[in-house]
């Protein structure tokens, strides 16, 4: 087994220094006023300066990352984005207060400008509010945006329907929106069912929130005629874009009949999103409903770019300011470095290598939902003797950052394996033969398994307790 580090208490001793300071010519009392100083600092570490240096860089190793190695988060799309883009999001040049007078920032407002058209275009929507901070906080807003059309009309709707197949933080959004909520369960292909949803549609539906595609994979192909239903309905649909990166450059949602959509920039544009940010959501909409975005808006008059903020139809503001401005700055440029003739294999081959990896398990796990793949698979721990958990743990020991697993809630024991177009087939047949060896060890030895991970610094942890008591520091004498 791979041991901790020592960390830095283990390694003091008293008279171990990392540098040397001179004596201050100043006494301390005449700079730092006696109740400002803290007292009774005690076994503060004695330590060297190429101790503490590898104390942090031994630490350091024991973080994962897609830098590191493969992430088949499915769900998450942790691909590899360009460092090109982290360089250009640190340029000072781009770092402007907020609050700078409009004139000042005319770049700034372009780069926000500029992205709108090129998401307008990859989705054929109307026009995009920038502001949202993140995807969930997108979905709120495109909610906000329906009941304030609906209340525009004098209709109170109060229902939303949600396919059983959805992310999981739709229901929440709509509900904090105002809406209760009712539940569409998917058919034996995986998708909804267009009779199953007119079963559903009544008076008091304001929409139907659908993943497309959805959590198992599966492009929901009814979509046409779920939303010529909905709309004969007065019903609108909500498509939650956070997989867009199985559709870039391939199909517009706005010309399949979608109302609103949100897309996730720190997903599909560029943005790395481990450790919950940052993120960005913005929410387009079609002609309709723009005038209900939120504001402030982005608006060229003539040779200057303006900031409207107010609009009498607006929902008002949904977050301070114009929105987490350097996300945008990543994702403009991803896009200008693809250019309009690659945008397009980002999604191809995304979907070729998430296909390359169903077909070379489908043979060793089961597959609940037979239908065509997209960006991702799903898998389930039928008939193994082990569990999904047992498995995940165990690909640490390999090297290997684990799936998503037990989501979609719809799939037993479930395996979502998302490669993303960034992996190369070297990569993707590493991970198949891990794969291989350990449903091989599970046969032959499950307990190996059930015990896993073996070679990691830290051992299973009690993940209920964690969440709820987490221990965020250590002291002299505790284990870890």
């Amino acid at each position: 087994m791979t041991a901790l580090p020592k960390l830095i208490f283990e390694l003091s001793r008293e008279g171990k220094i990392g540098c040397g300071l001179n004596e201050a010519d100043v006494p301390a009392e005449a700079v730092i006023d006696a109740s400002f100083r803290r007292t009774g600092i005690s076994d503060f570490p004695e330590v060297s300066e190429v101790e503490i240096v590898r104390h942090y860089m031994a630490l350091a190793r024991l973080n994962y990352s897609v830098d590191a190695g493969f992430y088949p988060l499915g769900s998450c799309t942790m691909k590899y984005n360009p460092k090109i883009n982290e360089k250009l999001a640190a340029a000072d040049e781009l770092q402007a207060h907020p609050y700078a007078p409009h004139d000042l920032v005319q770049g700034n407002l372009e780069i926000m400008a500029r992205l709108e058209e090129w998401l307008v275009a990859l989705t054929g929507l109307a026009g995009f509010t920038l502001t949202p901070a993140a995807g969930a906080h997108g979905e709120f807003t495109g909610m906000l945006i329906i009941r304030k059309y609906l209340q525009e009309k004098g209709d109170a709707r109060k229902v939303v329907l949600i396919p059983d197949s959805a992310h999981g933080t739709n229901p929440a959004s709509a509900h904090f929106a105002g809406y209760e909520i009712r539940e569409i369960p998917s058919n034996a292909q995986g998708i909804i069912g267009i009779e199953e949803l007119r079963a559903h549609l009544k008076p008091d539906v304001a929409a139907l929130m659908m993943t497309n595609p959805n959590t198992l994979g599966i492009f929901e192909s009814n979509i046409s005629a779920i939303a010529e239903a909905l709309h004969a309905n007065g019903s609108l649909l909500y498509m939650d874009g956070a997989n867009l990166n199985a559709l870039l450059g391939i199909v517009r949602p706005g010309d399949l009949g979608v109302d609103v959509m949100h897309i996730n920039l720190h997903k599909t544009f560029a943005t790395p999103h481990g450790g919950g940010g940052p993120g960005s959501g913005p929410v387009g909409v079609a002609a309709h409903l723009l005038p209900f975005l939120p504001v402030p808006r982005i608006k060229k008059s003539k040779d200057r770019y303006e900031v409207v903020y107010d609009d009498p139809c607006s929902i008002g503001r949904v977050k301070n300011f114009y929105g987490q401005f350097l996300v945008m700055v990543r994702a403009l440029a991803y896009l200008l470095a693809l250019g309009r003739e690659n945008v397009r294999r980002v999604a191809e081959d995304a979907v070729l290598n998430a296909n390359y990896l169903r077909k070379r398990l489908e043979g060793s796990l089961d597959l609940p939902y037979p239908a065509s793949s997209l960006h991702e698979v799903v898998f389930s721990d039928k008939d193994l003797p082990v569990k999904t958990l047992d498995i995940a743990k165990r690909l640490l020991d390999y090297g290997i950052h684990p799936f998503t697993i037990y989501f979609p809630l719809i799939v037993h024991g479930a395996m979502m394996i998302e490669p993303t177009e960034t992996e190369s087939k070297e990569t993707l047949d590493e991970f198949v033969s891990v794969m291989g060896t350990i449903l091989r060890e599970a046969r032959e030895n499950p307990e190996l398994l059930r015990q896993a991970p073996v070679q990691t610094p830290v051992r299973r942890l009690d993940e209920t307790l964690a969440a709820r008591k987490p221990v965020l520091k250590w002291s002299r004498g505790e284990s870890i």
